[in-house]
């Protein structure tokens, strides 16, 4: 219990801590922010670090760390969430998720200024200017601003047009005025009010408000036609066809789907990958994914939140629906939050979680080859969680039994290490002690075999057995392991082909593991490889069995003499086809004259 290890401040201020919504801050005891949390009551939460015993290692560290407290009050538990989400940017406490994040992602930015310039940067000035982003896809913002530069002829130069310096007739048009895609507001030309509409449709557009802007154009074109404005109408027009098929490329779903967040997660055991997808009118505005380091063992609802306020903050809070399949209805009262079963938000959902995934598997993949040992200790946490082992499963072995109509009974044990085949390692038995096609009795001997002889040898031993087979072949392979006195020293469990199940000793409802999980992966891909190489060893007893038949056939030669010289010459052809010389160079030469006989008669 960790209150009796407080200082007697920690342990006053636990006393007086109000059961109200907000945040709480840990420091050390040389004073630095080590924690920062959010909490609906903050005498109920902050306490429970102190009169409970906590199952994570890195929770225990952060506890026995604290030497003060420190809180603030808020109204509700949204409120503490925001406030959380900025003490953690502004302090980046030890151990607080990171969100992980590159800034220099690239905006597009609305210059504050007379006659507004549209352009892309990676610096976000707080100067009034309007910025849009950030774009996780460069070629998609340079999509929107090539459609930008097509539909509006905007100034690209930097001179201050203010309207005293175009009164003054300093400047002189450029290049870009001469070849249409700028109006001249340097001279005059343009005026400040028509410029300002195409500034208003941009930002239309950018926020994923492009039908709106379509349909405007479409009732300023009709009006320009009725007044015979027929060269405006027909500029317009253009518009409005370089518009349409743009929005007809990036609308992915029904145009009824508007003003919406979508958000998901996955993780594996260090990290979590979040997606955050933004809707409006049917069409994806922006997609962004996040890594979040986990620190002390977070779930998905509580790391889902932060990421959501730290988004919808950067993007702009204006969605009305939250789309994922995580549970934060009680934070985001104000808020419609939808976890669709089927239809198109359902779709939009596995959008997000497919992008997720892709995302977390883009980043083992740079891991495995950047730092493979930190990629293996991350299979083997993985697999020490999904198989419920007391240590990482360095070093496996795989167990599986072939026969053929109950003859040439064999097994093969296939080894990996650190989740790789070590070929070297691999074993194969002949069956000795059973007699016909015992499955069961068969796992019993091969077990016993196995680490009756790595036992006597002083070998190391497996992490873990795998025995490709249910409860039956579990519950042999266990009675040689306790025969043995392994039990407890060893873990051992058991894969069925069909559902995939994974038993445990003793256990009589098995355990299912995501599909997409590593430790599956292993798993499996040792079951095929037993499969695989017991096969092979069975095919070839049998072909031998076969070959060796015939040539005892023979009168006067044995089985010795027969295996010799199939070792020798490797098949019948190549025995027939030698001379009566050959022969006796391997078997002498009155064996010799026998097999000669028998293929020649």
């Amino acid at each position: 219990m960790y209150l009796y290890c407080m200082s007697i401040d920690v342990r006053e201020k636990l006393k007086t801590l109000p059961n109200n919504p907000g945040i709480y801050q840990y420091f050390d005891k040389s004073g630095t922010i080590i924690y920062v949390g959010k909490a609906k009551d903050l005498k109920k939460r902050v306490s429970s670090y102190f009169v409970k015993a906590q199952d994570n290692a890195k929770t225990r560290i952060l506890v026995s760390k604290i030497a003060d407290i420190k809180y603030m009050v808020v109204d509700t538990e949204l409120d503490a969430l925001l406030l959380e989400n900025n003490l953690i940017k502004k302090y980046q406490p030890r151990y607080n998720i990171l969100l992980k994040d590159d800034k220099t992602y690239p905006w597009i930015c609305i210059k504050n200024e007379d006659f507004p310039r549209v352009f892309y940067t990676r610096r976000v000035i707080k100067d009034g200017s309007k910025y849009f982003g950030p774009y996780a896809s460069g070629r998609m913002m340079h999509t929107l601003l090539d459609l930008i530069k097509d539909v509006y002829p905007l100034r690209t130069c930097n001179l201050n047009l203010a309207p005293k310096q175009i009164e003054q007739k300093k400047y002189k048009v450029c290049l870009e005025y001469h070849i249409g895609n700028c109006l001249g507001p340097c001279i005059g030309a343009q005026q400040e009010s028509d410029y300002q509409i195409y500034i208003d449709e941009i930002k239309h557009i950018l926020k994923g408000n492009v039908n709106s802007v379509i349909t405007n154009l479409k009732q300023l074109m009709q009006k320009s036609a009725e007044e015979l404005k027929f060269e405006v109408a027909q500029d317009i027009k253009e518009r409005i066809s370089l518009l349409e098929n743009y929005y007809s490329k990036s609308a992915i779903v029904s145009p009824t789907i508007h003003n919406v967040d979508v958000i998901s997660l996955v993780m594996d055991e260090k990290d979590a990958y979040v997606n955050y997808l933004k809707i409006n009118n049917g069409s994806i505005i922006q997609g962004h994914t996040m890594e979040v380091k986990k620190k002390l063992d977070e779930t998905a609802e509580e790391i889902i939140p932060l990421v959501l306020v730290e988004m919808r903050e950067r993007y702009g809070e204006e969605a009305t629906e939250i789309i994922t399949d995580i549970e934060i209805s009680d934070l985001f009262k104000d808020l419609t939050i939808t976890n669709p079963q089927r239809g198109e938000k359902k779709t939009l959902l596995e959008l997000s979680q497919r992008n997720a995934k892709f995302y977390m598997l883009e980043k083992h993949k740079q891991e495995k080859l950047v730092n493979p040992e930190r990629h293996t200790e991350r299979i083997m946490e993985t697999m020490k969680k999904d198989l419920r082992l007391t240590e990482w499963p360095v070093h496996i072995e795989c167990f599986d039994n072939s026969n053929f109509q109950g003859t040439n009974a064999v097994a093969a044990c296939v080894v990996f290490k650190n989740g790789k085949p070590s070929k070297k390692d691999y074993r194969h038995f002949n069956i000795k002690t059973v007699e016909g096609p015992n499955d069961f009795a068969s796992m019993e001997e091969i077990i016993y075999r196995r680490y009756k002889r790595l036992m006597d040898e002083g070998e190391s031993l497996p992490q873990l057995i795998v025995i490709d087979g249910g409860k039956g072949q579990l519950s042999a392979a266990l009675k040689s392991i306790n025969e043995l006195g392994l039990r407890g020293k060893v873990s051992l469990i058991g894969i069925a082909k069909k559902l995939e199940e994974i038993f445990f000793p003793g256990d009589s409802v098995p355990i299912y593991i995501d599909k997409r999980s590593e430790s599956l992966k292993i798993i499996q891909h040792m079951r095929n490889e037993a499969h695989r190489f017991g096969i092979t060893h069975h095919r070839n007893k049998r072909s031998k069995g076969a070959l060796g038949t015939e040539l005892t056939g023979i009168e006067g030669i044995g089985e010795k003499t027969a295996e010799d010289l199939l070792r020798h010459f490797k098949s019948i052809k190549r025995l027939k086809e030698a001379s009566e010389e050959e022969i006796t160079a391997v078997v002498g030469q009155s064996k010799a004259k026998l097999v000669v006989g028998y293929f020649n008669v």
